[in-house]
């Protein structure tokens, strides 16, 4: 792959917005070892913001995105995200299981619901499953 190409490719990075550390290094092993290439943020505020720096949103593939988070909460965050940048699928990953949270949050778009701790298979799977699927635009 060309550095154009790998400059340009989306799929494989991936932003890990969670603001207990331990959590995004566990995540971030478990996708390196997928190959794929994790940007971290330490909660929806510095999400928000990394995704608006730069001239353009910031290109990823995939958001895995916690709940209850300080500053800027996961519900917060992913309204912003679904908003400027609906294309992008968003995998929610919470210690805090709510099944009226799940299904209020899969009818504003995210793809899908893990509940923590989240096991290295499932995560893999699931985050190639969503990256294989097609991508969504909503042009207004």
């Amino acid at each position: 792959m060309s550095l154009i190409e790998n400059a340009s490719s989306t799929k494989g990075k991936i932003l890990v917005i969670d603001d207990e550390s331990e959590v995004r290094e566990v995540l971030r092993l478990h996708l390196e070892s997928g190959n794929y290439n994790v940007i971290e943020a330490s909660d929806g505020e510095e999400g928000i913001s990394m995704m608006k720096s730069g001239a353009n949103l910031l290109q990823v593939g995939l958001i895995l995105c916690d709940i209850r988070m300080p500053k800027v909460n996961g519900i917060e965050a992913i309204d912003y995200l679904k908003q400027n940048a609906p294309s992008i699928p968003i995998i929610v990953v919470t210690g805090y299981p709510d099944s009226d949270l799940a299904v209020s949050l899969m009818k504003k778009g995210v793809k899908d619901y893990l509940v923590k701790p989240v096991e290295k298979e499932k995560l893999l799977a699931k985050v190639a499953e969503v990256l294989a699927s097609p991508q969504e635009f909503d042009y207004v």
